[in-house]
C-alpha cells in the first residue's frame, strides 16, 4: 500500500482536494494531538496521532491501532472468480485455500505490475482483493466471459490494523479469544454485536499482528472494544510515519514509492517487471496463463531485465531515503526509495532500486550521497553501502502459533 507519495503530490501541485473521512475517524480526531493529516486515497488519514518515535515504539513494545479503511477493496465473488483471479494475479489461486490469505501482484499484457495487494479467500467462490490503487474499470474488463461479479466495498467496509507484541493479548480481552488459533495468513469470522467481521493474521509490519474488516455501521463499536480491552496492554494509535519505519524493517514495498505502477508511470522506463522489484518469486510459470506471462518469461529467457531491488545497509546513521547510489563515487547506480535509521536493528538501512548489472554481478564499492541539513547548511555526504538481504529484521513471534502473552 502507498501512502506518502499523494501526499507528496499534492503539495507538490498546491492541490487541497475535499477529504472523506473514515468510519473512525471520530476516534482518531478526538486522540490527535498533533493535527498531522493527509490524503490517501481521498481520505484524510493521519501521518501522526500524537507522536512519531512513539508511535513507532508502540509497534514493537505493545500494541499499535492503524486505520486501513482507506486501502480499496473489492469483493468479488460467482462460479468463476477462481478462474478469474487466477487469470489476472501472478500467484495460483487454486492452491489458496479457505480461510486464507495470499499475497499477491498483478501485471498488465507487457508483465509490469499494476499493483500489489493481498486476495482473501473467504469462501469456495467468495473473495476479497485488497490493493492500493483503483482498479474497477481494469478488473471489470478483464472479467469479460468469466462468472464473476465485481463490487467495490471501500466505503460500505471499514479496516483496521492492529499490530504489536500484545496484539493478541488485546483480542483476547477483547473477547476474540480464538483468534490465537489463527496462523499467519489465516483468517476466520468473529461475532461483534451480532454481526460478523472477519479477522485475519496479516499486517504491513514484520511484527504480530491482525487485520480486521467490519461493516462501516459498527466500525466505532468495534474501536471502542479494541481501544477499551488495549489500554492495559499499552494500546496506541498510530500514523503512517510510523507505520512507514516498522514496514521498511520489515523489507515490504510500496506501490508508487519503491516502484511506479503501470498505470500511473509516465515514461516507458518507469515500469517495472515482476522481477526487478523482488516479486520474482510470485510468478508462477506452471499455473495456466494470466496476464504478463509471456513477458515476464521472454525477459528472463533473454535476461533483458533492467533493474533490480535490493536491501541495503549504509554507514553512519542519518537516513539516506531518495538518495543517489554511485558506483566507485562517479558513476550513478540506483536511487535510495525508503531508508531510516532503524531503532530496532541499530542499523541504518535502505531499499533502493539499483540498476544491472549494478546489485546482480557489480555488488561492492558502492556508495550513497546524502545530503545533512545542519545549521541551516546542507552538508554533502559520501557514505558506503553495503547489499544485504531483507527483511532487515526477523521476530520469531510473528509467526509463533500460538501467539505469545507480552
Amino acid at each position: 500500500m502507498n501512502l506518502d507519495p499523494a501526499k507528496r503530490r499534492a503539495e507538490h501541485l498546491h492541490i487541497t482536494a475535499p477529504r472523506l473521512e473514515t468510519p473512525f475517524h471520530p476516534r482518531i480526531q478526538a486522540l490527535s494531538t498533533t493535527n498531522d493529516w493527509y490524503s490517501w486515497a481521498g481520505y484524510k488519514a493521519p501521518h501522526s496521532v500524537f507522536d512519531d518515535e512513539l508511535e513507532y515504539f508502540a509497534i514493537r513494545s505493545t500494541a499499535a491501532l492503524f486505520d486501513i479503511s482507506p486501502m480499496v477493496k473489492y469483493r468479488i465473488r460467482g462460479a468463476g472468480s477462481e478462474r478469474f483471479l487466477n487469470r489476472v494475479t501472478l500467484r495460483d489461486v487454486r492452491k489458496l485455500r479457505s480461510g486464507r490469505v495470499q499475497y499477491t501482484a498483478w501485471c498488465d499484457d507487457h508483465g509490469h505490475v499494476l499493483d500489489d495487494g493481498t486476495l482473501f479467500r473467504l469462501a469456495e467462490t467468495d473473495f476479497r482483493l485488497c490493493c492500493q490503487e483503483r482498479h474497477l474499470p481494469w478488473l471489470t474488463d478483464s472479467a469479460n466471459g468469466f462468472d464473476v461479479t465485481i463490487e467495490e466495498e471501500t466505503e460500505t467496509l471499514a479496516a483496521v490494523a492492529l499490530q504489536g507484541p500484545t496484539s493478541f493479548s488485546v483480542l483476547d480481552a477483547a473477547g476474540f479469544s480464538s483468534v490465537g488459533s489463527l496462523r499467519p495468513f489465516q483468517l476466520a469470522g468473529f461475532d461483534h454485536n451480532g454481526r460478523e467481521i472477519v479477522i485475519s493474521r496479516t499486517g504491513f509490519t514484520g511484527d504480530l499482528g491482525y487485520e480486521l474488516f467490519a461493516p462501516a455501521d459498527i466500525a466505532l463499536s468495534l474501536w471502542d472494544r479494541i481501544w477499551n480491552a488495549g489500554q492495559q496492554f499499552g494500546l496506541q494509535a498510530i500514523g503512517y510515519g510510523a507505520l512507514n519505519r516498522a514496514r521498511i524493517e520489515a523489507g515490504f514495498i510500496v506501490a508508487n514509492a519503491d516502484f511506479t505502477t503501470a498505470e500511473t508511470a509516465l515514461r516507458p522506463d518507469r515500469e517495472r517487471l515482476p522481477d526487478e522489484i523482488g516479486l520474482d518469486w510470485l510468478v508462477d510459470p506452471e499455473k495456466p496463463f494470466f496476464n504478463g506471462r509471456d513477458a515476464i518469461l521472454e525477459a528472463r529467457k533473454r535476461k533483458s531485465l533492467k533493474h533490480i531491488l535490493v536491501g541495503l545497509e549504509i554507514e553512519g546513521n542519518v537516513a539516506a531515503e531518495h538518495a543517489l547510489i554511485y558506483h566507485r563515487r562517479t558513476r550513478e547506480a540506483g536511487i535510495v526509495t525508503a531508508g531510516i535509521w532503524s531503532p530496532l536493528a541499530k542499523r541504518n538501512i535502505a531499499i533502493a532500486t539499483l540498476a544491472r548489472p549494478y546489485g546482480e554481478r557489480i555488488l561492492d564499492d558502492l556508495w550513497v550521497e546524502i545530503y545533512a541539513l545542519r545549521e541551516l547548511q546542507y552538508q554533502k555526504m559520501m557514505k558506503r553501502a553495503k547489499i544485504v538481504p531483507r527483511p532487515f529484521i526477523r521476530l520469531d513471534r510473528r509467526t509463533a502459533t500460538p501467539p505469545g502473552r507480552f
